[in-house]
């Protein structure tokens, strides 16, 4: 379930408890008049089933309470409560299905932003990768995919893409570019220097390596991957099952096809580096395409849902 304040200024507080205490998916409200002083008015207060708080969150959105008063939205892990499994029997759908649209905007508005602790970490995870792909162990390959942080823009990307909220798209792009970009020029620098070092050398680029040559070399099923990948990671993070997305994360080629670019560059290997960079787009096409799709599946059923749900109430 989801625990929501409002604060509801005089002029909709009576509409708004209305409105709650007829909603079958919520529980738990109470009133504390007055109370609020910035903004000024009611608070209101009140549990609802996940399933429902898609059209509650509509309903209060409608009314102005965004712009006049205020919405919060916070997660609940355990309720105990004969009401609230009443709620959630009353409510349409399964609330693992549930999708909560302002839960993902919320979440997307954060990753478009470009920090220096994302771009830390795409350096970090390219580095790994650079590592992994010279040695030919898929182990590092496992590792920097699970660190890089490269999800979190796509995911923007297609909330942004799918609400129509072009310019936090465009934001989300980039940020998503400038990560592989900066990853990957530091990475041929740390490739320069490592050679200089005498930890690297170019022997180690163009010696066989089976275990990782996936990495430069795409095919039909790359694609099929990236797509089954970015639905599953969209599922993932909507239903909150957050050990699926690390799943996810290690099954696609992005991070690691960005660094084995870097490296065929430090080292001139044009054709291995174009392979990677293929790759890359190929694999970050599909979960991009994957995405948009299974938001706008899901959120066109979450409409379809509320839409009979509220025809069947008096």
């Amino acid at each position: 379930m989801l625990h929501i304040r409002v604060i509801a200024p005089p002029s909709l507080s009576e509409q708004t408890q209305a409105l709650l205490t007829e909603h079958p998916g919520v529980t738990h409200l109470w009133v504390s008049p007055g109370v609020a002083r910035k903004p000024v008015g009611d608070l209101i207060s009140f549990d609802v089933a996940r399933e429902a708080a898609g059209e509650v969150l509509d309903t209060l959105r409608r009314l102005g309470l965004e712009r006049d008063g205020a919405v919060i939205v916070e997660q609940l892990d355990v309720v105990l409560s004969r009401a609230a499994v009443a709620a959630e029997q009353a409510a349409p759908g399964s609330g693992t299905d549930a999708l909560v649209w302002e839960e993902m905007e919320a979440s997307a508005g954060e990753e478009t932003a470009l920090s220096a602790t994302y771009l830390a970490f795409m350096v970090v995870a390219s580095i790994i990768a650079s590592i992994g792909v010279l040695l030919d162990q898929p182990i590092l390959i496992v590792g920097a995919m699970v660190v890089g942080p490269e999800f979190g823009p796509l995911v923007a990307l297609c909330v942004g893409i799918v609400a129509g909220r072009y310019r936090a798209a465009g934001r989300a792009l980039g940020t998503l570019g400038l990560g592989f970009a900066v990853a990957m020029a530091m990475t041929v620098l740390t490739t320069w220097l490592f050679t200089a070092l005498g930890i690297f050398d170019s022997a180690m680029l163009i010696a066989p390596r089976p275990l990782t040559s996936f990495i430069w070399k795409p095919d039909a099923l790359s694609w099929v991957v990236g797509f089954l990948a970015g639905v599953a990671g969209m599922l993932s993070l909507t239903s909150r099952k957050s050990g699926a997305l690390v799943g996810v994360l290690i099954s696609v080629t992005t991070i690691p096809a960005a660094a084995n670019a870097a490296v065929a560059l430090a080292y001139w290997e044009p054709e291995e580096a174009v392979g990677s960079l293929i790759q890359l787009g190929v694999n970050l096409g599909a979960i991009m395409v994957a995405g948009i799709l299974t938001l706008a599946v899901q959120r066109a059923r979450q409409r379809r849902l509320s839409g009979r749900a509220s025809a069947a109430r008096p």
